[in-house]
């Protein structure tokens, strides 16, 4: 069997990631530099790292992220009140693993759909699965997949995930049908995964915006409990970046 016809017996194989490396050594002569063993053991390292950088890079575009954020990029500028141990205790991904929630409120624009995605973004280099929604968005899909006879596929998506972010969470009404769904998309969560939840309405005023206090009790007992909170205080950061341009 000649070089070429390896390789294409490799993507037939669906070995891109050692039909990639050994069209590359071939071309540049350099598979001679090695043992057999050893091009064997690069081979197949080759193979490994491609599909994990290609499942890694199918997870964050199936995450939905509207920002690419990363945490090596957050500002833990004074005045913010944004603990770097807390948060940095967050990004090891503990609060996954024990299917623990994180709840970020403060006024708009200092930095919590950031902060919420770039735990995210860690999450899906980590290789869990993640779903990131604007809150009202969800509701209304979620909404249209019961019209359409796919919601039970829908929640079933919702909960075989990771991690859930739901982001702007209490900026739109929440009616009879916004409760059942949020119940049932905590309910789906509760002990299988984890929930980060970024809101400009402090969490006291969660249980009233909600309304149906039973509903309430129930959604908040599954989200607050075991969760780590973050306020955040300040002036927009966007409002800051414009005065420094």
């Amino acid at each position: 069997m000649n070089n070429q016809v390896a390789i294409e017996k490799m993507k037939q194989l669906r070995l891109y990631g050692m039909a990639e490396f050994h069209q590359q050594n071939l071309e540049a002569q350099q598979y001679r530099d090695y043992t057999l063993d050893q091009y064997i053991a690069i081979l197949l390292e080759q193979e490994c790292d491609y599909r994990t950088n290609k499942k890694t890079y199918n997870l964050i575009r199936q995450a939905g992220f509207s920002t690419l954020a990363n945490v090596e990029n957050i500002n833990y500028q004074s005045g913010r009140n944004l603990n770097r141990n807390q948060f940095e205790r967050l990004v090891n991904l503990g609060f996954i693993i024990h299917k623990e929630n994180v709840l970020f409120t403060g006024a708009t624009g200092t930095g919590k759909s950031y902060l919420a995605q770039a735990l995210g973004m860690k999450a899906c280099l980590k290789q869990f699965r993640v779903i990131h929604y604007n809150t009202s968005k969800l509701i209304e899909k979620l909404k249209l997949a019961r019209i359409e006879g796919n919601y039970a596929k829908f929640i079933e998506k919702i909960d075989r995930c990771d991690l859930l972010i739901l982001d702007d969470f209490g900026l739109s009404p929440i009616d009879a049908n916004t409760r059942q769904a949020l119940m049932e998309i905590v309910e789906a969560k509760y002990d299988k995964g984890s929930i980060i939840i970024t809101s400009q309405v402090p969490v006291c005023q969660w249980h009233q915006l909600i309304g149906e206090n039973t509903v309430a009790d129930a959604i908040l007992d599954r989200l607050v409990y075991s969760s780590h909170r973050i306020e955040l205080d300040g002036e927009s950061m966007r409002k800051n970046r414009k005065l420094n341009q």
